[in-house]
Order: structure tokens, then sequence, then C-alpha cells
């Protein structure tokens, strides 16, 4: 669904991609942070010798850059475990921070 400007002339925000989540604990997006710790687990994966997830293309060569393409093309089954200090704490599929 593409944002469509209301009468006030703002955007309105996209609704997530998955029907009836709601992302409860932390910002509705993917911070640099859990980006840079998904990408790093995920390089490491790939230099073990894990299958990627995606085609890889010619301009693909080292681990870093071919997670970097699964994380943006969603191709990773992962969650993010957003956790509170009180000890409430959301587990969030990847595919619903990314936008």
């Amino acid at each position: 669904m593409v944002p469509t400007p209301s009468k006030s002339g703002k955007k309105t925000p996209k609704k997530p991609l998955l029907e009836g989540f709601e992302i409860r604990v932390g910002p509705p997006k993917l911070t640099r942070f859990e980006k840079a710790r998904m990408v790093g687990a995920r390089s490491l994966q790939l230099a073990m010798g894990a299958p990627p997830f995606v085609t890889i293309e010619k301009g693909l060569k080292d681990p870093i850059s071919i997670a970097m393409a699964e994380l943006e093309e969603g191709g990773l089954p992962v969650s993010i475990r957003r956790t509170l200090p009180n000890g409430v704490f959301q587990d969030i599929p990847i595919r619903a921070l990314m936008q």
C-alpha cells in the first residue's frame, strides 16, 4: 500500500506488512544496531559455508555483501526480540520491520 496524502498534506504511514501485527516495543523500523547485528551474524554463517537465501550475482562475492542483499530482499527468516527494562518483550519478524 502506498502512502496517500491526507487533507492536511501530510502522508499517512504504511500499513504493517503482517496483518494484525502491531509493534509495541521500540521503533517501527529496523535500527542500525539491529541491522549491524543481523548482517554480522549472517555473514559469519555464510563464511562458514551456510547456503545463501538469495541468488548470488556476479557483483556479490564477499559474505557481508551477500548478507546485506539477503536482508534487503527480506529473505531472512528471523525475528528480533526487543526487551524493555521491566522485562516485557516482543518478538518481531524482520519483514515487519523492513520498509
